[in-house]
C-alpha cells in the first residue's frame, strides 16, 4: 500500500477547520470540503472514511492547540496580571480567527458526545485556579469560586463572538466596526477583572 499524501491531508484538514470554523457552514458535506480544497471526494475518503472522522480529526487539533496555547500561558512565570492580558489576548486572537468554533464545539458534542473533548491537559488549569484563588485571598479580584471566575473570563470573550450576528442586526454595525468593537473588548474585560 502506498504511503499516504500528508500534504493532501493537511490541506483538508484546514480546509475543513476554515469551513467549519471560519466561515460557519457547520454543516458542511464531504463534497463541500472536497470542492473547497481543490480534491476529489475520493481522495477526501481515502484519508478520513466519514465525515464523522474528519470532523473529530479537525475538531480534537484545534481544541487541543488552542489548549497548549492557554495552557503555556496559564503554567507561564508571568505575574497573575500578565496572564490574564495574555488568556485575553490569546483568546480573543482564536475567536477572531474562528468565530464559529464555540458553536461548532456545542453543536458537535450534542450530536456525537464528549468523546470529542477527552485528552485536554488540566493540569494547567487547575494550577491557574489555585493562583485565582490565591490572588482572591489577597484581596487583588473579588472573591468567588475560582471556577466562577474562569468561566466568567471566557464568557465575557466568547459570548459576544458566538452573538455577533445578532449584534450586528441589533447595532447596525458593518463586519468592520463590529471587529473594531471586539477588539476594543480587551482592556475592558482586563479592567473589568481588576477594578
Amino acid at each position: 500500500m502506498p504511503a499516504k499524501d500528508t500534504g493532501t491531508e493537511q490541506l483538508i484538514k484546514a480546509t475543513a477547520k476554515r469551513i467549519f470554523f471560519a466561515e460557519g457552514k457547520l454543516h458542511a458535506t464531504t463534497q463541500d470540503i472536497a470542492n473547497a480544497a481543490g480534491v476529489n471526494r475520493a481522495a477526501l475518503h481515502y484519508y478520513f472514511r466519514t465525515r464523522d472522522q474528519l470532523v473529530a480529526v479537525v475538531f480534537n487539533e484545534s481544541m487541543r492547540e488552542l489548549s497548549e496555547r492557554l495552557g503555556t500561558v496559564m503554567a507561564s512565570d508571568q505575574s497573575f496580571k500578565e496572564k490574564v492580558r495574555e488568556l485575553i489576548a490569546v483568546f480573543m486572537k482564536e475567536m477572531t480567527a474562528y468565530p464559529y468554533q464555540e458553536t461548532f464545539l456545542v453543536t458537535e458534542i450534542n450530536t456525537s458526545g464528549m468523546d470529542l473533548v477527552k485528552g485536554i491537559n488540566e493540569v494547567p488549569v487547575n494550577a491557574f485556579l489555585d493562583e485565582v484563588e490565591t490572588e482572591m485571598n489577597t484581596g487583588n479580584i473579588e472573591k468567588m469560586p475560582p471556577r466562577h471566575f474562569l468561566m466568567n473570563l471566557f464568557s465575557l470573550l466568547s459570548y459576544p463572538v458566538i452573538m455577533s450576528p445578532i449584534y450586528r442586526q441589533f447595532f447596525k454595525m458593518s463586519q468592520e466596526d463590529f471587529a473594531q468593537l471586539l477588539a476594543e473588548r480587551e482592556q475592558l474585560i482586563y479592567q473589568h477583572i481588576f477594578k
